[in-house]
C-alpha cells in the first residue's frame, strides 16, 4: 500500500497522507486551506512498515482506506519551563508545611 506523504507550509510538523501523490480530491477544502500549499516529503509503502514515527500504522492505513487521507499532528512537546514553575510551586507548599 503506496501512500505520499506531504507537510504543511503553514502548520510546523502537520503531514498529509494521501493515496496517490498530488490527488488530494478526497481531502475536504477547509483542511487544504487550514494546511496551506502542500511540500512533498516522501512516498511510504505501509504495507513493509511495522511502525511510523508519530502516527499509528493501522490509524493510518484504515483512515487512507476509508476518506483517502490521514492527517498527522505531531504531539506537542512539553513545555519545561512551565512544568518547572509547577514542581518549584509544589516543593514551596511542601517546604512551607514543614516549617
Amino acid at each position: 500500500m503506496l501512500c505520499s506523504v506531504y507537510k504543511s507550509s503553514k502548520k510546523v510538523q502537520t503531514y498529509l497522507f494521501i493515496n496517490k501523490r498530488d490527488d488530494f480530491s478526497d481531502v475536504p477544502e477547509a483542511l487544504m486551506k487550514m494546511f496551506g500549499k502542500p511540500v512533498m516529503v516522501t512516498v511510504l509503502n505501509l504495507a513493509t512498515k511495522v511502525k511510523l514515527g508519530f502516527s499509528d500504522l493501522d490509524k493510518v492505513k484504515v483512515s487512507l482506506a476509508k476518506q483517502g487521507y490521514y492527517l498527522q499532528l505531531t504531539p506537542q512537546e512539553e513545555d519545561m519551563l512551565k512544568a518547572h514553575k509547577v514542581n518549584m510551586q509544589g516543593s514551596d507548599d511542601s517546604q512551607g508545611e514543614q516549617s
